[in-house]
């Protein structure tokens, strides 16, 4: 089976702690960059409302006026550059026991489900998902609420999907020889 991982053969400290000693990695991905359009266009957005406000307030002889506006473009800017931030340390990990999705940048949060659990798995794709190439999996288990149910934004979500069903169901394609 291939691997597929974003750097190499080795996953970087911030996921790697989490990993088991018995276990090693099969799949490590970031999540989709489409997950940051948003805050993007946030940013876009409002250096645009921000330049036509202070024109605006600039004809006006508001002076404090124009102070403010771009004091709020700058914490928009901000929390972009934490959306960015946390989109650079999120993510979504295959072993050969379990699936984790690792999000968070101050509060670390690491989901989980034992691939043994999984009872049914599919991938979903938006419009949107389908032109940038990203998708969303669906997890469930033997009805038991999970602490990994959905994974958002997932790249080339067909190749993973495949690979990860290639691992529910390793001894599906033997019979056919």
């Amino acid at each position: 089976m291939s691997r597929l991982v974003t750097h190499g053969d080795s996953a970087p400290s911030s996921v790697n702690r989490y990993l088991l000693p018995h276990e090693h990695q099969v799949i490590m991905v970031r999540r989709h960059p489409a997950i940051l359009i948003r805050p993007i266009a946030e940013v876009f957005g409002g250096l645009v409302i921000a330049g036509i406000v202070s024109t605006w307030l600039g004809n006006q002889g508001a002076g404090e006026g124009i102070f403010v506006v771009w004091w709020a473009w700058l914490l928009i800017l901000i929390r972009f550059v934490w959306k960015l931030a946390e989109w650079s340390v999120d993510y979504f990990v295959v072993t050969s026991k379990r699936m984790l999705l690792t999000t968070g940048l101050i509060t670390r949060k690491v989901a989980m489900m034992p691939l043994t659990k999984v009872t049914d798995m599919s991938f979903q794709r938006s419009l949107a998902g389908r032109m940038l190439g990203y998708g969303e999996f669906i997890l469930e288990s033997a009805g038991q609420d999970q602490a990994l149910s959905t994974v958002t934004y997932i790249p080339y979500p067909e190749t993973l999907y495949l690979e990860v069903c290639q691992m529910l169901f390793p001894n599906a394609n033997d019979s056919d020889d």
